[in-house]
This record gives C-alpha cells, structure tokens and sequence, in this order.
C-alpha cells in the first residue's frame, strides 16, 4: 500500500525523481507515488521543490508536508496534514 491514513492524514510513501524536466506527480510506483522534480539532490533543494510540489497538487500549505523518513533517499515517507484517502485518489485520478 503506498499509503496509510492517521487521525492526522495521510503518510505517503514517495519516490522522488530528480533532475526530471518537470515537477509534478507521475502517478504510482509500485508501492509508492512517483514525483518528479526538477532540482538535483544537492543541499536539500530537491526535498524543498518536493515539499512544494506535494503542497501545490494537494491544495494544502508548505507546513503540512512533513518528512516521517527517508530524507536522504530516494524512497520517502511524508505526512501530508489534513488529506483524506478520498482527496489522494483524486489528486491520483484512481
């Protein structure tokens, strides 16, 4: 399952893409959401555009996308405050 709802909202797990042309959500991989991004990974740049970029599709502030592990990998899992499943399939399109 590439995510799991808490009281809070929803831990995502996340595989980041990278040096990609575009940022954006690239639908599911395996048993995580692919988002590319367009920074490398240098300095935390890359987890600041991917913070942003969660934050963008799901319509939720910058603050609400928090790192639960995984910051120096390329498999992450973050909490996204205030999402619903209902609200993830949708921004997912399933």
């Amino acid at each position: 399952m590439y995510y799991t709802e808490t009281p809070e909202g929803i831990i995502l797990n996340v595989k980041a893409q990278p040096r990609s042309s575009r940022a954006g959500i690239d639908g599911l991989f395996g048993d995580a959401v692919k988002v590319r991004i367009r920074c490398a990974p240098v300095d935390g740049k890359a987890n600041k555009e991917l913070i942003e970029t969660l934050a963008d599709a799901f319509g939720i502030p910058k603050g609400a996308v928090v790192f639960k592990g995984g910051e120096t990998s390329k498999t992450k899992r973050l909490l996204l405050r205030g999402v619903s499943a209902s609200a993830l399939a949708a921004v997912l399109g399933s």
